[in-house]
């Protein structure tokens, strides 16, 4: 018995050592943005916008697979495979609205930490956003000096110091089971309501993340064939699954706690009103584990993203620039907003429009290419799983839109 067990549990450790491109993916899931917006739909709608949660994280995990199964499949990132089918003209366009993205998701990440630390050691937002870039330089270096693994290591570390701090919560205040269930039903309540499930969706399925999660996958299995490329791919599901079940988790525990403690109060139209909400409704140590969840956040997934603007550049235009130039470059525009002074959780909100315009750009290449069997042979996507891409691409791109609608129409 115990002989025939060794070999099951062998596989499953080795196996287990594959695991990791998700995880570093699934940090651009629970980045501040996602703070923002998740914490904005429990406190105003309650349980109303559950079933958002569930409907984007299984739409990322879609996105995700396709994306990784791109890199293992033909050995090139979405950015380099797009760089074969452009002219130089186009490839430069692409490159700029991808480098506003990363821009964009960069401001995000580094109002997320800036927003933390102020929280946590009532620094100026200015100094916050300093230390948060400085020390994700040192998170950058880990990768740039010591290879794939470590940084994923150190991103996973981060992730689960994320979903401690978030997931406390539900512990101490359950949220109602009737009201979950309740919220599973796909409704809205008005066009803030729509407004906000957008925001949601779009916090959510984040460009930069389809970009590189297909250089992750290739770069840690290589471009494997025959077997090699079938267990691949199988290890892959698996790890896309669980880092979309951790991340998933995460952003669902966000809801909950807006929607259980938070529902109703006039004074949490910010991520440092909520906290400070949480803090007098559960306590200080909740308080606490909130805001090192959201550092942790915003520390993670502004290394993520400049790693992920590095590639999108190397990719599209065969360039490359040292990888803490290009942070010091997206930094830039982050620092220069806390510096204006501006309203940190409005920037968070402008960012998150600048991503929605990024979103077709990564999601309709991704669908073409994985569909297309000149390029993709016996592991094209099936019909029907080109059918749901199509979808669900149809579906983001539409919420998008009316996220950029409302914003502007508001």
């Amino acid at each position: 018995m115990a002989e025939s067990v060794r070999p099951k549990l062998a596989r499953v450790r080795a196996g287990s050592v594959m695991l990791g491109p998700a995880f570093v993916a699934a940090v651009a899931y629970v980045d501040p943005g996602n703070v923002a917006s998740n914490i904005s739909a429990g406190a105003q709608f309650g349980y109303l916008l559950v079933w958002v949660i569930f409907a984007a994280n299984l739409m990322a995990g879609l996105v995700q697979y396709l994306s990784a199964k791109l890199g293992l499949v033909t050995g090139l990132s979405l950015p380099e495979a797009l760089r074969e089918r452009m002219p130089r003209t186009g490839r430069l366009a692409f490159w700029a609205q991808a480098e506003l993205v990363a821009v964009a998701t960069d401001l995000a990440e580094v109002v997320g930490g800036a927003i933390a630390l102020n929280l946590l050691f009532h620094l100026p937002l200015l100094v916050g956003g300093v230390i948060t870039g400085v020390v994700s330089m040192g998170l950058l270096l880990v990768q740039d000096k010591r290879g794939q693994r470590p940084f994923e290591r150190v991103v996973t570390g981060l992730l689960a110091v994320i979903a401690i701090g978030f997931l406390a919560s539900v512990f101490v205040e359950p949220p109602s089971a009737a009201g979950v269930v309740h919220g599973l039903v796909p409704r809205f309540d008005g066009a803030e309501s729509v407004l906000i499930a957008a925001a949601m969706l779009g916090a959510t399925v984040m460009p930069h993340a389809v970009y590189l999660h297909s250089g992750l996958a290739r770069d840690r299995h290589g471009h494997p064939s025959g077997s090699g490329l079938s267990r691949a791919l199988r290890v892959t599901r698996y790890d896309v699954g669980l880092a979309m079940l951790l991340a998933g988790a995460v952003n669902l525990a966000m809801v909950l706690l807006a929607a259980t403690v938070l529902r109703g109060r006039a004074d949490i139209d910010s991520i440092a009103g909520a906290h400070s909400a949480i803090g007098q409704l559960l306590g200080g140590g909740i308080a606490l584990l909130f805001a090192i969840g959201l550092l942790a956040s915003g520390l993670a997934s502004t290394s993520v993203g400049a790693y992920a603007g590095a590639m999108i550049m190397q990719g599209l235009l065969r360039k490359r620039i040292p990888l803490l130039l290009r942070r010091l470059i997206t930094l830039a525009p982050a620092i220069v907003v806390l510096a204006a002074g501006a309203d940190p959780s409005r920037a968070l909100v402008v960012s998150q429009v600048v991503l929605s315009f990024g979103i077709p750009f990564a999601l309709i290449p991704l669908v073409r290419i994985t569909s297309d069997r000149r390029v993709m042979g016996a592991d094209a996507n099936h019909r029907a799983t080109t059918a749901l891409a199509w979808a669900i691409a149809g579906i983001i791109i539409t919420l998008n839109v009316v996220l950029i609608y409302l914003t502007f129409a508001g």
